[in-house]
């Protein structure tokens, strides 16, 4: 599929400067192992941490420029905001970043044409690709190694982790809190079965590679049935509007109202 590569590797060159800066080393190199297939995963404990008490668990899905099998790249966008430490005093909580194989998708997805005139086609009932399987063997590895705080489990994602945050909350309705996609979409027809958790949505408005209207046609969808959901549309931004995601003030405080 030509979505993903669509984030091309000077994207992750821009990005890398900021990676080497901050130290990520707080970030625990591990791997989920299952039927003999393996997904890389990085996971941040809490200050203090103490196996006895629970915590909440934020799952976050990189985009398609960040896959590979390295352990590294997936950390690329939004790691170092929970690494800040007015965000480690004050919101206590155990972060995974899993990492999605190169070639690989968090959501079967057909795309059609070439930027900034290609379509996207989400299905209503795809069969799950290998690296959601992993991914949600991932997450039931988590909650059972780790206290996690059962009302209290949120999942997010940029672009091809935005598509694939709506897909694993579909494939698991009863599973997340909150969920904050940012420039993805779905299948307006799913709507149904995302109506547990609150939602947060984020796009630019003069995304081209994962065109707005995708989020909007959710957004509208998910609204005309009464799912609490909110909207931030960033006019003038492009397809990064992750930036923008991650540096909203209340982003985090909100996240961490929510509760099942």
């Amino acid at each position: 599929m030509k979505f993903l590569i669509s984030l091309s590797l000077a994207s992750l060159f821009l990005f890398s400067n900021d990676m080497m800066a901050q130290d990520l080393s707080p970030y625990k190199k591990m791997v989920f192992e299952k039927d003999g297939s393996s997904m890389p995963y990085r996971i941040l404990f809490p200050k203090d941490y103490s196996p006895s008490e629970k915590y909440p668990l934020i799952l976050v899905l990189h985009g398609s420029g960040e896959r590979g099998n390295d352990n590294e790249s997936q950390l690329i966008h939004g790691s170092g905001l929970f690494l800040k430490k007015e965000i480690r005093d004050n919101h206590r909580a155990i972060v995974v970043l899993p990492q999605c194989a190169a070639n690989s998708s968090w959501a079967r997805i057909k795309v059609e044409g070439d930027i900034p005139n290609r379509e996207f086609v989400f299905y209503e009932d795809a069969e799950p690709t290998k690296d959601m399987l992993l991914l949600e063997g991932l997450l039931k590895h988590i909650k059972k190694t780790y206290k996690i705080d059962k009302n209290r489990i949120y999942v997010g994602g940029l672009s091809m982790g935005g598509m694939g945050t709506f897909e694993l909350v579909r494939r698991n309705p009863n599973v997340f809190a909150a969920a904050f996609p940012i420039c993805g979409g779905a299948n307006p027809k799913i709507s149904k079965k995302l109506s547990k958790p609150d939602w947060w949505v984020f796009h630019g408005a003069a995304d081209t590679v994962v065109p707005e209207k995708y989020s909007a046609e959710m957004v509208k969808a998910m609204e005309n049935i009464g799912i609490n959901i909110k909207y931030s549309l960033y006019p003038g931004v492009g397809h990064n509007s992750w930036d923008n995601a991650f540096a909203e003030p209340e982003l985090l405080p909100w996240l961490f109202s929510k509760s099942r």
